[in-house]
């Protein structure tokens, strides 16, 4: 069992140049977390990771089994209550997730759901909510199950948001809502994918207020204007598509398959039909950019995703950097995009952001 003194020294070894002493250390720790199944090691890691970024800790944190599951998500949830640590925080559990780890069904039952959906309905930092949708939109074919306990915070956390794109009630820059606008449009695919029934139900109800009707031409429509019919609308029911009996004999990839059907986006389609060799490709891409110390967990999107939305922007990649912000909400970037008719274009041309999850 490793001791409090020595975790210290492999963590400082950690990051290593020397590619022989990395090996070793790595070992070391994965031995450890054979042995040792108690909390301490993984709480020193995510420590470790959170101050330093380090991507030989993520590497450890994404590949983490049973028993362990618990420890990593308790610690998550943890500085998930922390304002100063939730971006980061929220960066290293979609690096996990995008893994699909074995034990990915007991999100569902995790406290950090809780937190997830908490900070989504409550939070005010734009750049935290834009990645905290991005991970919810990965997390929710793993638990599809969940829509019967929580639909209500999916659809309320979804209006939430799209008012919060028209309204800007924090004034940030137009490029920040570029982001949250691509995520929220990301949602809007998502839950109509999965629970149409339900979610049109919502759509119908929420947007039939006065107060909603802005929200509803402006963010709204152009969305529903770019999928579909759902086939269950005809065929199915909204409690039939809750029942926990539709989702066993669907796999993740299964489920963003159907979702990916109902998108009237030409890229989409493509994404469908060649689905199996695309993951593959990002199977491999994936592999690459956790060897690079700047790769970000939001890949280039037309490669992960293929969807394109009604206002779409170039490629927009987000920085997993703690503390930082997306590369492409830099202030030179903000500088250089800020210009009326460049910000107008970035509405009308947004791209969708969309986490690897395969």
């Amino acid at each position: 069992m490793a001791q409090q003194g020595n975790v210290g020294e492999l963590l400082s070894m950690l990051d290593s140049p020397v590619l022989g002493v990395l090996e070793d250390i790595t070992a070391a720790f994965k031995d450890n977390l054979i042995c040792d199944r108690g909390p301490m090691l993984v709480n020193n890691l995510v420590d470790y990771y959170l101050e330093t970024n380090s991507q030989q800790a993520l590497h450890i944190l994404s590949t983490l089994q049973e028993p362990h599951d618990k420890h990593l998500l308790d610690k998550i949830n943890e500085y998930m209550g922390k304002a100063a640590t939730r971006l980061p925080t929220l960066s290293l559990l979609g690096h996990v997730i995008r893994r699909q780890p074995s034990w990915k069904h007991k999100l569902s039952q995790a406290p950090l759901l809780l937190s997830l959906l908490k900070c989504l309905k409550t939070d005010t930092d734009v750049v935290v909510l834009t990645t905290g949708v991005l991970v919810l939109i990965t997390m929710l074919p793993m638990i599809p199950q969940s829509g019967k306990q929580y639909l209500h915070d999916f659809f309320g956390i979804f209006g939430r948001l799209s008012a919060w794109c028209l309204q800007n009630p924090g004034h940030v820059a137009e490029i920040y809502l570029v982001h949250l606008h691509a995520s929220v449009y990301a949602l809007f695919h998502r839950l109509y994918g999965m629970y149409p029934c339900n979610f049109v139900s919502f759509l119908r109800s929420h947007y039939s207020m006065k107060e909603n009707l802005e929200t509803f031409e402006e963010v709204v429509k152009p969305m529903m204007e770019h999928v579909r019919i759902h086939p269950e609308l005809v065929t199915g029911s909204k409690d039939h598509e809750l029942d926990p009996r539709r989702w066993k004999r669907l796999e993740t990839h299964d489920v963003v398959i159907e979702c990916a059907k109902i998108s009237l986006d030409p890229a989409e389609a493509s994404y469908e039909d060649g689905y199996y060799s695309v993951s593959r490709k990002l199977c491999t891409s994936s592999k690459h950019h956790q060897t690079d110390p700047s790769a970000s967990y939001y890949i280039d999107t037309q490669s992960s995703y293929g969807t394109s939305t009604p206002y779409s922007t170039p490629r927009l990649t987000l920085s997993q950097m703690p503390g930082q912000l997306p590369q492409i909400l830099s202030p030179q970037s903000i500088r250089l995009s800020t210009e009326p008719q460049q910000v107008k274009q970035k509405i009308k041309h947004s791209m969708f952001l969309m986490l690897c999850i395969l």
